[in-house]
């Protein structure tokens, strides 16, 4: 089930049937190097535990670019833990987060990234009701932090030593868009 649609860019419902997408991707170095660490190649089995745990609480989807599987996206109402490890004990609204990532690596460095962020903000405050969106990227990842910073985001809270990646805990941005709404 398409979530939504645009320009050539899509979001679609993850099925069963993406597991194999999935263990393509991340058992690719270029895309573990920013997500979950090449030291954790994930096999059909891993696949299953993270993406398919039956945790209804994450919307899990696919990125679809020109009718073609590109990368995996997931949104989901951020944790009262979250909520208190971001800062936004204070905050009554709806906050929402996201992760994703580009499996077809012949789609970096085109645009899409940012289309996608864009997008999917726009998505998550008109239709699922979100205020604020947030991300918590690791602070190395120069390249991810530009594109979120060109769809609007802002660095909001420094984590220190906050993820678990390639043998090490690594720091990390919270990063937020407000909706104007």
């Amino acid at each position: 089930m398409i979530v939504y649609e645009h320009n050539k860019l899509s979001v679609r419902h993850l099925k069963e049937a993406d597991a194999g997408l999935l263990v393509k991707w991340l058992s690719d170095p270029q895309v573990l190097t920013y997500y979950e660490g090449r030291d954790r190649p994930h096999d059909l089995a891993l696949v299953k535990e993270h993406f398919y745990n039956g945790d209804e609480s994450n919307v899990r989807c696919i990125i679809q670019y020109e009718g073609q599987d590109i990368g995996y996206i997931q949104y989901y109402p951020i944790t009262d833990e979250e909520r208190t490890e971001y800062g936004y004990d204070d905050f009554p609204g709806t906050i929402f987060g996201m992760d994703q990532f580009i499996g077809e690596t012949d789609f970096w460095n085109r645009g899409i990234g940012t289309e996608l962020i864009t997008s999917m903000v726009r998505y998550l405050i008109n239709h699922a009701g979100a205020e604020k969106v947030v991300m918590d990227p690791q602070a190395w990842n120069e390249r991810a932090l530009r594109v979120y910073e060109k769809a609007g985001f802002v660095q909001k809270k420094y984590l220190q030593r906050h993820e678990w990646h390639e043998g090490e805990y690594r720091d990390c941005w919270v990063i937020e868009y407000a909706s104007t709404k």
